[in-house]
Order: C-alpha cells, then sequence, then structure tokens
C-alpha cells in the first residue's frame, strides 16, 4: 500500500530543480564553467514543464475517478 499519491508534477520540478543545484554545484567546484543565464532557463522551464504535467496527471485522474464510479445506468446493470 502506497503511503501518498504519486505526483508526476512534483517528481520533474525536483528533477529540474536538481539539475540546477548541479550546474549551479559544478560551476562553484570549478568543474566546468556554466553561464549565469543558463540556470534561468533550466528553471523555469522546469517549472513550466512541471505544470503542465502536474494539469496532464490532475486530468486523467479525474477521469479514472469517474469512470470507476460509473454512470447511473451502467449502475443497473446486473453483474
Amino acid at each position: 500500500m502506497l503511503r501518498h499519491e504519486f505526483q508526476p508534477g512534483r517528481l520533474v520540478a525536483g528533477l529540474f530543480l536538481t539539475l540546477g543545484g548541479v550546474l549551479y554545484a559544478g560551476d562553484a567546484g570549478g568543474a566546468w564553467d556554466t553561464p549565469w543565464f543558463v540556470l534561468i532557463p533550466v528553471v523555469m522551464g522546469g517549472l513550466c514543464l512541471a505544470g503542465a504535467t502536474a494539469v496532464v496527471a490532475g486530468g486523467i485522474r479525474r477521469r479514472r475517478r469517474g469512470a470507476r464510479r460509473g454512470t447511473p445506468e451502467e449502475a443497473n446493470t446486473p453483474h
């Protein structure tokens, strides 16, 4: 049994924010040189993608919940 509901939007946001942190840490540690303007599109793009993912996942959940409840016509059919 799951402890909580899986939320793919949060997963996508976490991955992109982790990527931003790795880019920043690599630049700060001297492993590579990352221009300052690279992090803004990575983080903002990740947040926009996470929002879109959350909207799609929410729509899928609502559709599945509605299908499980069934329509009144389906409730009257014998099983």
